[in-house]
C-alpha cells in the first residue's frame, strides 16, 4: 500500500481541510445567530451535532466512523417488517 506521509497530506489537502472547517464554522454561526424558536430546544439533531464535533477532537479511534455512527440509526433486525419490505417469492 502506498501511504502518504503526514507532511504530504498537509501539502496536498490543507486547502480542502481549511475550506471544510470554514464551511462548518459558517453553518454553526448561522445557527447561533438565528432567532430562537421553541422547537429547536428538544431537537435530537442538535445533540448529534455536539457529539460529532466532540468526536472530531478525539484521535483514539477513526473519526469518520465515529461521526457516521453518531448520525446513524441503530441496527434493527426487524427493519424489513418495519419498513414493509416483502421477501421475493
Amino acid at each position: 500500500m502506498n501511504r502518504r506521509t503526514k507532511s504530504r497530506i498537509l501539502n496536498d489537502d490543507f486547502l480542502e481541510i481549511r475550506k471544510s472547517i470554514l464551511d462548518l464554522a459558517a453553518l454553526l454561526d448561522r445557527f447561533d445567530h438565528a432567532p430562537e424558536d421553541p422547537q429547536h430546544a428538544n431537537d435530537p439533531r442538535l445533540e448529534q451535532i455536539h457529539e460529532a464535533l466532540a468526536a472530531l477532537s478525539e484521535s483514539d479511534r477513526p473519526r469518520a466512523e465515529a461521526v457516521q455512527r453518531i448520525f446513524s440509526l441503530a441496527y434493527d433486525p426487524n427493519w424489513p417488517t418495519n419498513l414493509g419490505v416483502r421477501a421475493k417469492a
